[in-house]
């Protein structure tokens, strides 16, 4: 596995939440059945895999930014360039005893990704990237699916839950996808629905009202991969507005088309 500096640091920080979160996933099963329930671990557990990621590079490199989902965000003394981090992508499923959730790590400089890594530790498949130097899992190449027919192709999204602003809009593109596709799939976690893009498993994924470190690596994974990414909203910002398009080139037009309901 080849990569620069930063990635090498990042795939180590990566390892060893991971490691960190697999042992404590080992626990879920048996506080699903007890009176408190397991909740509180799993947030605990989400907030020590977070602390292990930031001192690993904090302490590499001491002068990035830090974004991330269980802290405070943090300028860095070099203003270009900057941390994005869900230390427990797939919270749900984790509390669940499912074994689909990652940990998901970027760097960003002046305003793009340039560095990425999906590590699914459950499975051990660590997803990465690099700006102009491909995307992988472990050390397997990765592109983007072949299929070029909407009724071939199957999609992952988010379905909002509770009581979310989003979820009728959800299923309205559901209602226009659902006829015209070979399925959709709600797996729980962003970041490696994005992952399966870039690896060929999904040929496309689209989702709203999701959070930066949701987002930020999966997006480099499926550009180096050779898939088109864009907001759902032509004019805005992904990560900013937390809306994403993503697929293969040959279904993406109409793909979007169906998403933006135009």
């Amino acid at each position: 596995m080849q990569g620069s500096a930063n990635l090498n640091i990042m795939i180590k920080a990566a390892r060893k939440a991971g490691r960190s979160l697999v042992k404590d996933f080992r626990e879920v099963e048996n506080l699903q059945v007890s009176m408190k329930g397991a909740g509180d671990f799993v947030s605990r557990a989400d907030i020590a895999a977070e602390k292990i990621i930031r001192d690993e590079l904090t302490e590499a490199r001491p002068n990035y930014g830090w974004l991330g989902e269980e802290s405070a965000e943090v300028a860095g003394a070099d203003p270009t360039r900057r941390w994005i981090v869900d230390p427990l992508d797939g919270t749900t499923n984790f509390l669940h005893g499912l074994p689909h959730w990652a940990v998901s790590i970027a760097l960003e400089h002046k305003g793009e990704i340039v560095s990425a890594v999906v590590f699914d530790a459950a499975k051990d498949e660590m997803f990465w990237a690099e700006k102009g130097a491909g995307a992988w899992m472990n050390d397997t190449r990765l592109r983007v699916s072949g299929r070029n027919r909407m009724v071939e192709a199957l999609f992952a999204t988010g379905v909002p839950f509770g009581t979310r602003r989003d979820l009728p809009a959800t299923l309205q593109d559901l209602a226009r996808l659902m006829p015209q596709c070979a399925g959709v799939r709600r797996w729980g976690a962003a970041s490696l629905d994005l992952a399966y893009v870039a690896a060929g498993r999904y040929d496309g994924f689209w989702e709203r009202s999701l959070n930066a470190w949701d987002l930020a690596a999966g997006l480099l994974l499926v550009r180096e991969a050779g898939g088109l990414v864009e907001p759902i909203n032509k004019a805005g910002d992904i990560l900013d507005d937390g809306e994403v398009i993503a697929a293969n080139e040959p279904i993406f037009d109409a793909f979007a088309k169906v998403v933006r309901n135009v």
